[in-house]
């Protein structure tokens, strides 16, 4: 009963840190590819996105098997401290984003930016090899963010299946919305997809740290869901003392 509980509870964290966060890059890649679509034309940035792809599984088809023969306490730590340095960095930037401190990710200005920048370069030539490295960068950029969660969180989890089936629906969900619409995505609260990706990332990298350290966790894989809470209260607090309103200007009240 315990061991179907803590499955349960693994399965469901797993799948909600790759869906956001495969949510989340697949947004940033179709905004530039969009972006090169309107500006330098369809056919090169469809180029630029298939040979990403394909660069993408080919990546894959080498790292996912050697991670077998890796064995699974130094997998763990490895995979953890991974885990740790990217959920902590993307925790910052949403942080500071909720606290007003940093200016907030905004899709419409990225857009606007990246299609200014592509007409600059003139007219289209026959082969378009600017627009095509723009669309291959992006698409292989934020698409290796996506390979790095799955493989990471789904091989640790011994749930890779999983994982990819997850990143799968959050690609392909973004991807039709984004040929439905024609546009960037800049209604998607990219923010707080961020912070809750963060949130798990590091309290899987946490969990999965200990894990490689040998620390025997208090219920087993159920820890990761009170990590998660933990987190993201102090991710409020942080939020809120770092807020505007809450810091108090110097020399005032001495």
């Amino acid at each position: 009963m315990i061991g179907a509980v803590n499955g349960s509870t693994t399965a469901i964290v797993l799948v909600g840190a790759v869906f956001l966060a495969a949510a989340v890059e697949t947004v940033e890649a179709l905004t530039i590819v969009l972006a090169v679509g309107h500006t330098r034309g369809w056919r090169t940035a469809l180029e630029g996105t298939g040979v990403a792809v394909v660069a993408l599984a080919a990546l894959v088809a080498v790292l996912g098997p050697a991670l077998v023969h890796v064995p699974l306490s130094v997998l763990r730590l490895v995979v953890g401290v991974v885990l740790l340095i990217f959920g902590l960095q993307w925790l910052r930037k949403a942080v500071l984003r909720s606290a007003g401190i940093k200016a907030k990710h905004d899709e419409d200005a990225i857009y606007a930016e990246m299609t200014a920048r592509l007409a600059l370069t003139g007219e289209r030539p026959p082969r378009d090899r600017v627009a095509f490295v723009v669309a291959f960068k992006g698409v292989f950029l934020e698409g290796l963010e996506i390979v790095v969660a799955v493989l990471t969180l789904g091989t640790s989890a011994h749930r890779l299946g999983l994982a990819a089936a997850a990143a799968a629906a959050a690609v392909m969900i973004v991807a039709v919305t984004g040929a439905l619409v024609a546009r960037q995505l800049s209604s998607v609260p990219e923010n707080a997809m961020k912070m809750a990706v963060g949130v798990m990332l590091v309290s899987y990298g946490s969990f999965w740290t200990g894990e490689g350290l040998k620390v025997h966790w208090p219920g087993g894989d159920v820890m990761i869901a009170g990590l998660v809470v933990v987190y993201a209260l102090a991710t409020a607090l942080v939020v809120r003392l770092l807020a505007p309103g809450a810091r108090r200007p110097v020399g005032v009240g001495r």
